[in-house]
């Protein structure tokens, strides 16, 4: 997403040494992106300044603004300044064949650094990955730089980048109340007004538009697509969904909800794989195995669930033993957990015998605790791995190389949107998928990627297939929607073999139809 940390409300959005995975590529020397000139434009309180850089073997121009734009309700009365930062290619005579692609990271809480700065921008932070380096740190040690992103995004289209009121530098203007913007339906209307508003201001109705959300900017992504198209009558071409959740259900371990624990299996899987604590016939080969435990996980381990404490001490000890078999925990702790583990006590579980803990946005990573006693882990060690990077990235970033001068603290992932209104899912799981089929369907031309990391333990890869396939799509759409996987987790452009995928996977998915 690039996420939510703990509770829930926070880990939406957003390592190992022992992985047989590809090792990472080593990057080029990077490119600077030279401002030309030294020149700074303000309008009011923006700065926009000019750069090149080589995205895909190729020489690109571009402007970059950042800063605010003055939110207004229906009346006019200003109600919120919205940060954004966006990268528009020069020289572009045509817009109505330039995409423009709007991009926001989830939370709720969440800045847009994480797909800002290491994924689609043309600037990026060089991390390199400790899940790929055995023997390294979980944490990279400071200094950190950013480098050119020859895997940015903007060679497909132009970028805007929002900070939802209350994260990074957007604020409710003095006198608004900073609830009216926190909530699943408050912040789809807003922040579809923001899209509206700079959409008419730089003259782009006419071009083709897409959406980029993460993690929890999956869910804002879908409801922006019934909300632009039925309150703006603005239509989208296609969406990416970066680790998504569309479906509460899916990933909420409340009692008397067994969904998510059998959706959540085959990350289990691949995590106990990962970190080698599967038996060798199991660690032979990581796709073969995840295809087993689905179907284990889909039939039997389901059924099971749904049977409750009718099933038989021999049936729920053969269960056990399967359960255990596939998650390389014990057959007693499976037992003790009555077969339901959820992402706190696996985290902690695993590897306890090794005084570790594994990630939950990305369970390569490890962490150690103070002890190893309790039943969930002090913290997100993949959390920690990237909050200092790209924290340091952005806010050196903003004011060196955009020339955007603000004292304000940038928030890159806060509490301080909670609480987060569901009001309008009372009683009932909060689900954005029929929203996204509905939308679909008016809008035939309507087209879906969603991205999946195998070790993401916040958004399970098997839960967005569960989504997919639940979706009631027509026949006639259901080739509108597509899934790709990688071998990484919650973001996982960390990963650069990835980060090289994922670019190619959206190129693939933008290229026009003949």
């Amino acid at each position: 997403m690039p996420p939510m940390l703990k509770p829930l409300a926070l880990a939406l959005t957003l390592f190992a040494a022992s992985s047989p995975l590809l090792a990472r590529q080593q990057d080029k020397p990077p490119e600077p992106s030279a401002k030309s000139k030294s020149s700074k434009e303000r309008s009011g309180d923006l700065a926009t300044t000019q750069h090149h850089a080589t995205i895909n073997g190729q020489p690109l121009h571009y402007s970059a603004t950042a800063g605010y734009i003055e939110l207004p309700d229906y009346d006019g009365k200003p109600k919120a300044n919205v940060f954004f930062v966006s990268y528009i290619k020069d020289d572009v005579t045509d817009t109505s064949t330039r995409p423009v692609m709007f991009c926001f990271n989830g939370g709720p809480g969440s800045s847009s650094v994480w797909l800002h700065l290491g994924c689609i921008g043309p600037r990026r932070v060089d991390f390199a990955d400790p899940a790929e380096q055995p023997g390294q740190p979980a944490i990279p040690a400071p200094p950190y730089t950013i480098v050119n992103n020859e895997y940015s995004w903007l060679d497909l289209a132009d970028l805007v980048f929002i900070d939802p009121v209350g994260t990074g530098y957007s604020r409710p203007v003095e006198g608004e109340a900073a609830r009216q913007f926190h909530g699943l339906n408050e912040d789809i209307q807003w922040v579809g007004d923001f899209i509206r508003l700079w959409t008419t201001q730089n003259k782009r109705w006419n071009s083709p538009k897409y959406l980029s959300g993460e993690s929890y900017g999956t869910t804002r992504a879908a409801g922006l697509s019934g909300y632009l198209q039925d309150t703006h009558g603005m239509y989208l071409s296609g969406i990416v969904m970066v680790s998504s959740v569309l479906n509460f259900q899916t990933v909420r371990f409340d009692e008397s909800n067994d969904t998510p624990y059998w959706l959540y299996l085959p990350t289990y899987a691949a995590t106990a794989w990962y970190h080698r604590k599967l038996e060798p016939e199991l660690q032979a080969d990581l796709q073969k195995t995840l295809r087993e435990v689905e179907r284990f996980a889909a039939t039997d381990y389901l059924l099971a669930l749904a049977r409750g404490d009718a099933l038989s001490d021999r049936e729920r000890d053969d269960l056990a033993a399967r359960v255990a078999r596939y998650t390389g925990l014990s057959k007693d702790f499976v037992l003790g957990s009555r077969l339901r583990i959820n992402i706190q006590q696996f985290c902690k579980e695993l590897l306890r015998d090794r005084s570790r803990t594994v990630g939950r946005l990305d369970s390569r990573y490890t962490g150690i605790d103070r002890n190893d006693t309790g039943s969930s882990p002090e913290f997100d060690p993949s959390y920690a791995a990237i909050q200092g990077p790209f924290t340091a990235a952005l806010n050196h970033y903003i004011r060196t190389e955009l020339n955007y001068e603000n004292d304000r603290p940038y928030e890159i992932l806060t509490g301080r949107v909670q609480p987060w209104s569901y009001a309008s899912a009372q009683n009932r799981y909060a689900s954005v998928a029929e929203t996204l089929r509905q939308a679909m369907s008016k809008n035939a031309h309507l087209r879906v990627l969603f991205a999946s990391g195998y070790y993401d333990l916040a958004t399970p890869y098997f839960a967005t297939d569960y989504t997919i396939t639940h979706l009631g799509l027509d026949p006639a759409l259901k080739g509108n929607v597509s899934h790709v996987y990688y071998e990484s987790g919650h973001m996982m452009y960390i990963r650069h073999a990835d980060l090289v995928k994922l670019k190619a996977d959206v190129a693939a998915f933008m290229k026009p139809k003949r």
